[in-house]
This record gives C-alpha cells, structure tokens and sequence, in this order.
C-alpha cells in the first residue's frame, strides 16, 4: 500500500484522474457507540478549496455521526475501487448546512457525476484531507 500526502499543486497525474473519473464511493465513520458506519456516496474533489465534498440529507446517519464528534470534524475515509485500482482518501469531515457551502459541494458533486436532484433537506459534508491511499498502479 502508498500513501500521498497532498500537495494539491503537484497532485499525481493517475490519481487525479482517478478521483475524477465517474466512481462510487464509500464512507466510514464511526457511531457514538464505536460501531462503524459505512455506506455508499458521491465524493468530489476541490482543488480550489483543497478538500472533498459529500452531499446527502440533514436525516442521514453519517451527518448525525459526523456531529456527535469533535467541532474541528470526525474522521472518515472515503473509499473507491474499479477492478486493481483503488484509492482511500482520509480525513475530518465536518457538515455544512450554509446556502454558500452546500452550492459549492452540489456543483463539484455535478462535475464528477450529474446536476443532483432537488433536496430541500440537503447539506454538505466538507473533508479536510489528511492523506490518500492508493494501490500501486496510481502510485507517482
């Protein structure tokens, strides 16, 4: 397994094309009770913001995990596969219910997949990359 701490200016070419590309995603954080919680999502990059986005609904159990934890954000990882290719991105993730932040989370979400649906009910999930782990065919 490698590792890459992002420089988001020098971000290795196979990785990003990875993380650009159209995959599901996974995310896992962790309950109050310390059980883990893993379901599928969308993650988008944002190099502008150096983070990634997640958008879902203010009823989700991870947004109620990722507000149990601590105000400077719960670690998680988000996780996509496509046959040996692979990559884990981790983090702190912190949810965003702000017009401004679930706009910008709802357009990089629409560049890597689709204009979402309607959500009245939506916000965003902003994560403070730490670091990528990647299967050696994206290793720099």
């Amino acid at each position: 397994m490698t590792s890459w701490t992002p420089g988001w200016d020098a971000f290795p070419a196979a990785l990003l094309e990875f993380w650009t590309e159209r995959h599901l995603c996974s995310i896992s954080s962790v309950r109050p009770d310390g059980r883990p919680h893993a379901v599928p999502v969308g993650v988008a990059l944002d190099h502008e913001q150096q983070c990634a986005w997640v958008i879902t609904s203010r009823s989700a159990r991870k947004v109620r995990n990722i507000q149990a934890g601590p105000a400077d954000g719960l670690p998680v990882a988000a996780c996509q596969v496509d046959g040996r290719r692979w990559s884990t991105l981790e983090g702190r993730a912190r949810v965003l219910t702000d017009a401004d932040a679930v706009r910008r989370a709802e357009h990089c979400y629409a560049n890597r997949y689709r204009v979402p649906r309607e959500n009245p009910d939506r916000v965003a999930i902003r994560i403070e990359v730490d670091r990528f782990l990647l299967s050696s065919t994206l290793a720099p």
